[in-house]
């Protein structure tokens, strides 16, 4: 019988980025997904509260996750226990959780994006041994050191990774499917060009502080003149984030949500963000870029650019791995020159 594979969805681009993998894996493995879900009890009762309705776990990233699997002719296993199926290898996205389905089995995460700052309540909450996601953001997204294997975006994020507290032999730097191949981006049918684009985040929607308004105004500052284009965040409330924008900026000014984000990027003179990965296709594509982290970060940082292969690339380690017999660091350590050949194949240079 096939080995089986569960992967843990979340967002739009957490999902992508797992059924990118699952292309290089199906045809060998008997393959499940399921949206991200409460991994002990008191995320569990947030949940049934209603509480977590602009998360992973909730709300319509869970439609659109669920809408997806459906869509495109999935197998779903809710939680990974609705089916009965033990489980061979798990995928995840986020390690906020390290849910039993995931403990029983082999598991790789994969890097879907940038990580928040880290914060003072993150530091107590790793510090107490407190679960991650009482950080209230993505601040400990890949420092758990829970998973087997880790696939990170660039040298600089398993430099990251592994000053936090996840074992340098987990760490396999892949490149990060979706952020892994700008230049495809150029090729586009948004029909606006030559504006200063707005990527906001959703801040407000994950319980955090902002002031939108001063923000918007030094958009409108920077933007000096020229046409100014916002794009929110799909998580982001329409209604507030809309006249705030229309009531702040000058006439002219327009304002999307669900347009394709890399194409507006790709079509833009100049890129504003908050805390959004996206600031990494801007850098690829030579824009002028702002966000909240310091651009000397993000260019250490910056996830590799392979041609879109590194879904193809964790793909193989998948493989590979889930006929190993013993643990992530076992495996790196037994197959550095293999891991190596694979790296110099699929391109993993710092750009």
């Amino acid at each position: 019988m096939k080995k089986k594979i569960l992967f843990i969805i979340g967002s739009p681009n957490q999902t992508s980025q797992m059924y990118q993998i699952y292309l290089h894996l199906k045809d060998e493995f008997d393959c499940y997904f399921t949206q991200f879900f409460a991994g002990d009890w008191l995320m569990e009762a947030a949940r049934r509260l209603k509480t977590m309705e602009h998360t992973i776990i909730s709300g319509h990233f869970r439609q659109k996750g669920e809408q997806f699997v459906k869509d495109h002719g999935l197998q779903y296993d809710y939680a990974g226990k609705q089916l009965g199926n033990k489980y061979d290898l798990v995928f995840m996205c986020n390690d906020a959780t390290y849910p039993k389905v995931a403990r029983r089995a082999k598991s790789i995460w994969v890097q879907e994006g940038m990580v928040d700052p880290l914060t003072p309540l993150a530091k107590w909450v790793k510090r107490l041994g407190l679960p991650p996601y009482m950080a209230m953001r993505t601040s400990l997204n890949g420092c758990m050191n829970y998973a087997d294997i880790y696939c990170a975006a660039s040298y600089g994020y398993k430099e990251y990774f592994a000053s936090m507290g996840t074992n340098e032999d987990r760490i396999i730097v892949t490149g990060m499917p979706n952020f892994d191949n700008a230049a495809q981006y150029l090729n586009n049918d948004f029909p606006l060009k030559n504006y200063v684009l707005v990527c906001t985040s959703d801040i407000r929607e994950t319980f955090r502080k902002e002031n939108r308004i001063e923000f918007i105004r030094q958009c409108v500052e920077i933007a000096a003149g020229r046409p100014l284009v916002f794009k929110l965040h799909p998580n982001e409330i329409w209604d507030r984030a809309y006249y705030e924008i229309i009531n702040n900026t000058p006439p002219g000014t327009q304002v999307f949500q669900h347009e394709n984000t890399n194409h507006m990027i790709a079509n833009c003179d100049e890129l504003i963000t908050q805390y959004s990965t996206v600031v990494y296709i801007g850098m690829a594509l030579g824009k002028p870029v702002h966000s909240y982290f310091p651009l000397e970060t993000l260019k250490k940082l910056m996830p590799i650019q392979n041609g879109g292969q590194s879904a193809k690339h964790i793909a193989e380690i998948a493989k590979k791995y889930i006929e190993f017999e013993g643990n992530g660091e076992a495996f790196t350590r037994a197959n550095r020159e293999w891991l190596e050949c694979l790296a110099q194949k699929y391109q993993m240079v710092a750009v």
